[in-house]
């Protein structure tokens, strides 16, 4: 039976880099289970398409995440990078509703959803 996960290693190593922005493709390929040669093309493709870009300071890289461009695949259009980083970086996530929805909804009610649902963030799209 094969091994398979929820997230590419591209997800895994962006998620690296969010935790510590200064991590060697070795630790790097430690904590996802790959070899440094495959964290290299990764680095190199998240570099193209934008999603960072890094500096070196003697062996040492640093990396800056560019959250706000938008996740690649159609069925996740309109989400940013950060969204994914910050569902699997505070273990919550945000529940979207569109304003149009979102405008019968009063204080008392948002209170009742974030008692009962404290993992949630609801967030309110114009």
């Amino acid at each position: 039976m094969s091994q398979w996960t929820f997230l590419t290693n591209h997800a895994q190593v962006l998620l690296c880099i969010a935790r510590k922005n200064d991590s060697t493709a070795r630790e790097i390929a430690s904590e996802v289970g790959i070899t440094e040669r495959a964290v290299q093309r990764i680095v190199r493709d998240l570099s193209d398409a934008g999603y960072i870009s890094h500096s070196r300071d003697g062996r040492q890289n640093h990396y800056q995440i560019h959250a706000e461009r938008p996740m690649r695949h159609p069925a996740q259009q309109g989400f940013a990078v950060r969204e994914l980083l910050d569902l699997l970086s505070t273990g919550r996530y945000q529940l979207r509703i569109e304003t149009q929805y979102a405008a019968p909804l009063h204080a008392a009610v948002a209170t009742n959803i974030r008692h009962f649902f404290r993992d949630i963030i609801v967030v309110y799209l114009p």
